[in-house]
């Protein structure tokens, strides 16, 4: 673990945010990095590893590595990297279908013995016997799961995922200490009814490529320097100074996926959506029927209330259960800020729409806008109050808007969690980019 000057953060966070808004909104990539996947990944939304269903198989190997951190440090993590893929964090978002039987092989290498637990999983099977917790000569219990063995050892799991929705996987072995490290992932089972479903509900349907992941997680520094040096933690002095979504701190959080910059953090943080239309008729390219869909998932230790501005979410499920009563009736509700507790999942619909069509000719924003000849605006900024129309720029002004889509920021309201070891402003905040309602006219 290095402290770096921090200092130089707020001399350039303007224009380090400007320039990686642009990162993040590429829609194709122009370089190869270490932990590129094997096919192209989108720059935004989520990355699934799948394997062919309706038996996919997946290998994930106990890694050490390095992540970069916004106050300049590095930090010492553990992560589950799949097969003999170079170290990630966090670990891969597996994607399987409901019904599917999934066998996820653990090979360990790390110096004490590993695991993984399917929180949400019925009769998950250790090679090929019901998972027990593991006992010493004492009866204490030392894993709450069955263990790949220090320094190579290895596990094979397999359970059906009969239910659909969002999971956590993470490590059963010592998991105070283990999944702080980064011994943990998302797993994602797809309903029946489709892969642009949340559940087998009509009404849960979202925007197929407006689909995100906020995976929100925790770092103390003394924790993992410890491990770095193959040192005891005394967990009592437990105290998280970094605060991270998707494994990234805020500017790097809303880049590509896969950055190059970042190549032990593959997975960014923007969503990026097109204003919601239902009114118009299919046939019309305005026409945007569907909402977006954001899963939430907290493997930390405190309460993280996620904040979204712009827009309320529905929340149609939690814990990888639909909000539904036994008779199938809708028990979704509106939230304002999503307060995932510790070790839940959150899945939430969404949608922006310009609810009183302001239109510069037929329906002009009713105030006077004024002179901004000597004015200074964010970069974020295109120059018209408009969605999807450009103007002029104040004299000494710039800006990195591309088309006249709007930036929203997305944070955490429990703001002293949006820091990076004291560096505000930085930690679990993301962006939501509105595009105009016309498919593929920004870049």
């Amino acid at each position: 673990m290095r402290k770096s000057n921090i200092k130089w953060i707020w001399l350039g966070l303007v224009l380090i945010t400007g320039l990686v808004v642009i990162a993040a909104s590429r829609t194709s990539k122009t370089q190869t990095v270490e932990a590129q996947p094997s096919t192209t990944a989108p720059a935004t939304g989520i990355v699934c590893t799948s394997q062919p269903s309706p038996n996919p198989t997946f290998t994930l190997t106990t890694k050490t590595g390095y992540i970069n951190l916004p106050d300049g440090n590095t930090m010492f993590m553990w992560g589950y990297s799949e097969g003999n893929s170079p170290f990630q964090h966090p670990g891969p978002v597996l994607c399987v279908n409901q019904g599917d039987t999934v066998t996820i092989i653990l090979q360990n290498t790390l110096s004490e013995d590993a695991s993984i637990m399917f929180p949400g999983q019925e009769n998950v099977l250790a090679n090929g016997a019901q998972v027990q917790p593991q006992l010493n000569g004492s009866g204490n219990v030392t894993s709450l799961t069955n263990v790949a063995a220090a320094n190579g050892g290895s596990v094979t799991y397999s359970f059906v995922a009969d239910k659909p929705g969002t999971f956590i996987y993470e490590s059963g072995t010592n998991p105070r200490k283990q999944v702080s490290m980064g011994l943990f992932g998302a797993l994602i089972v797809r309903p029946s009814m489709g892969a642009n479903y949340a559940y087998n509900r009509a009404d849960s349907q979202f925007t197929a490529g407006e689909e995100f992941l906020v995976l929100l997680s925790e770092i103390d520094p003394y924790q993992h320097q410890a491990a770095e040096n193959g040192l005891p933690f005394n967990l009592n002095n437990y105290k998280a100074r970094y605060w991270l979504i998707n494994g990234r701190g805020f500017p790097d959080s809303i880049a590509d996926n896969y950055a190059s910059w970042l190549p032990s953090q593959p997975y960014g943080a923007l969503a990026r959506i097109h204003a919601f239309n239902d009114t118009l008729p299919p046939s019309d390219i305005n026409y945007h029927p569907l909402p977006g869909m954001i899963r939430y998932i907290n493997v930390g230790t405190e309460e993280y209330p996620f904040h979204p501005h712009g827009n309320n979410g529905l929340v149609i499920g939690r814990d990888g259960r639909a909000l539904e009563s036994a008779a199938g009736q809708d028990l979704s509700f509106e939230k304002f800020a999503i307060n995932i507790g510790p070790g839940q999942t959150w899945d939430v619909i969404f949608k922006w729409y310009d609810a009183e069509n302001y239109n510069q000719a037929t329906n002009p924003v009713p105030v006077t806008i004024p002179d901004v000849t000597n004015m200074i605006y964010g970069q974020f900024y295109s120059g018209s109050p408009y969605l999807g129309t450009s103007g002029t720029l104040p004299v000494g002004g710039e800006g990195l808007n591309q088309c006249g889509e709007y930036y929203i920021i997305s944070h955490n309201h429990a703001l002293y969690q949006i820091t990076s070891w004291g560096v505000t402003m930085t930690g679990p905040i993301t962006y939501l980019r509105i595009d105009p309602p016309q498919p593929n006219t920004c870049p």
